[in-house]
């Protein structure tokens, strides 16, 4: 089974599965064709992280997450006037040294078992002969023509202005001879030769900062993953420099430490779901980071005995202002998520972005792929808010070759028997965290399908702002006024990532895409 947020892209992955492929073979496939049939997120221009869990136990983390260019300095999005500009988001400087193809490429050399040139053939194909714009792919090109429009994407996404109409052939030529490109030579295709010229040019024209030396040296990273346990079940995740892991774990043992939760949706399980987000979140943002630059006590916030600590401090009948948990703890949105299992039962979770919607814009015209804005998931300003209102300290400061923080949540739960059970993870900013966690919670503690699970409605509390956000329409009026008596200021909208997910059932392997997003389940 394979899930992605392109259809297209899921059959790449179970074209290779019964090609012979592994979960993680067909992971790359997925990855680059990804890139070409979802570029509003799927990239080589960007990077992400990637959580594998073979059938025979053994885990692994591949950390291929953007990192600063050798000249980027701790304040260079700070204004004359002391103010973020918004340098970080839109342009040549707001892109960090990409590291797709270096992840995917290291993925498949250590546990792939077909070439790259096999895995990375429909990729080629749907990028070289080209495949038919649909709906979804026609409404993301035209609500992104402003940021196009401004760079060197406008001529191949927006011919005679427009986006491509629904039902044309979609071609992208210049895109298909990079990937050729990767498949010829392994990830000296694209950090040295014509494609790294092609970078490195388009930095120079615009005023970037990635350099020839900055590509040749990237490097993505094997980690050692995350482990814990929620009720009876093991968890698989990410470690630093994403925070999804962490952040994901410390919250579910923090509901660990209550023997069952309150009936779904009422005021009693926000409030728990709500607070342990927030005494999370305040974790991330303060603690977390590159752990190649800072210490970062993954140990501690991942305990039981620390989210019992935690727990002591949230009040049964009432919110706790996000100032009064930071004393009493003193001790881009725009993603896209993959979940494989194949026959054998491996499984793979995979996150990865250009963080906004086609990144920074800038695209490079003689490769054909947009590069990544990651540059704003960094403190440009410790203390000031990023595009995702997330307030964060000096451990994510800006520094060269550092990894910015991520919110990316790749996630494998795994059954009392050690058969995988769930591989799950989201887009959305920082509520990929909430969002990956709420879908657990819901299967696990609340019995839903999957299906269920990923229509439920969601919250979101991430610290700072000092608000709880719900999904509009998901909450009884009844549940809202209770929350606002505890409490709680109160803001619709914007509660909720995206997720793509598959679940083991009695039936067999249950694919399923967030209802509130496109995609595609592929199986046998």
């Amino acid at each position: 089974m394979v899930v992605s947020n392109s259809a297209l892209a899921s059959d790449a992955g179970v074209e290779i599965l019964r090609a012979g492929g592994n979960a993680v073979d067909a992971a790359v496939a997925v990855g680059f064709a990804l890139a070409v049939t979802h570029p509003e997120a799927g990239n080589i221009g960007g990077g992400g992280y990637m959580v594998i869990r073979l059938a025979d136990g053994r885990t692994a983390a591949i950390d291929y997450r953007e990192t600063a260019p050798a000249a980027a300095t701790r304040d260079m999005f700070v204004g004359a006037d002391g103010h973020v500009t918004d340098a970080s988001i839109v342009g040549p400087l707001a892109s960090g040294v990409p590291g797709a193809v270096a992840g995917l490429t290291m993925a498949l050399d250590a546990y792939g078992s077909l070439p790259l040139r096999t895995v990375m053939a429909p990729a080629i194909r749907l990028a070289g002969e080209g495949f038919i714009v649909d709906s979804g792919f026609h409404h993301s090109i035209a609500a992104a023509a402003p940021l196009i429009a401004r760079f060197g994407g406008a001529s191949r996404f927006l011919p005679g202005g427009d986006a491509p109409p629904v039902g044309v052939r979609f071609v992208q030529p210049e895109l298909a001879a990079t990937l050729t490109r990767i498949a010829e030579q392994g990830r000296d295709g694209f950090y040295h030769g014509p494609v790294a010229d092609a970078l490195v040019d388009e930095m120079r024209r615009d005023g970037g900062l990635i350099t020839a030396d900055d590509l040749a040296h990237y490097r993505a990273r094997r980690r050692r993953v995350l482990t814990g346990t929620y009720r009876g079940y093991t968890i698989t995740a990410m470690p630093p420099s994403s925070s999804g892991g962490v952040t994901v774990l410390e919250t579910l043992n923090i509901l660990g430490t209550y023997d069952s939760l309150p009936p779904f949706g009422s005021a009693a399980a926000a409030h728990l779901l709500a607070d342990a987000f927030q005494r999370a979140f305040i974790d991330r943002n303060n603690l977390l980071g590159d752990p190649d630059f800072v210490s970062v006590p993954v140990a501690r916030l991942t305990s039981p005995a620390y989210a019992r600590s935690v727990r002591a401090t949230i009040a049964a009948d009432h919110a706790t202002p996000t100032p009064l948990v930071t004393k009493a703890l003193d001790e881009g949105r725009q993603t896209t998520h993959y979940s494989i299992v194949d026959a054998a039962g491996n499984a793979v979770a995979t996150t990865t972005t250009l963080n906004n919607l086609y990144g920074s814009g800038v695209y490079v015209a003689g490769a054909g792929f947009f590069l990544n804005d990651e540059m704003d998931d960094f403190a440009a300003q410790p203390g000031a808010p990023n595009m995702f209102g997330l307030v964060q300290g000096d451990r994510n400061a800006i520094a060269p070759g550092k990894r910015m923080l991520s919110s990316m949540s790749p996630t494998i739960v795994v059954d009392a028997s050690g058969a995988p059970f769930l591989v799950v993870g989201g887009r959305g900013g920082s509520r990929i965290i909430s969002s990956t966690a709420q879908v657990i919670i819901d299967v696990i503690d609340y019995h839903m399908s999957l299906a269920d699970a990923m229509a439920a409605p969601r919250l979101h509390h991430q610290g700072l702002p000092d608000s709880l956000r719900v999904e509009a329409g998901g909450f009884a009026p009844a549940t809202l006024d209770s929350l606002r008596a505890m409490g709680y200021a109160l803001a619709r909208g914007g509660a909720s990532g995206t997720c793509t997910g598959i679940m083991r059932t009695g039936a067999g392997w249950t694919g399923v895409v967030d209802p509130r997003t496109t995609g595609g389940a592929s199986g046998y």
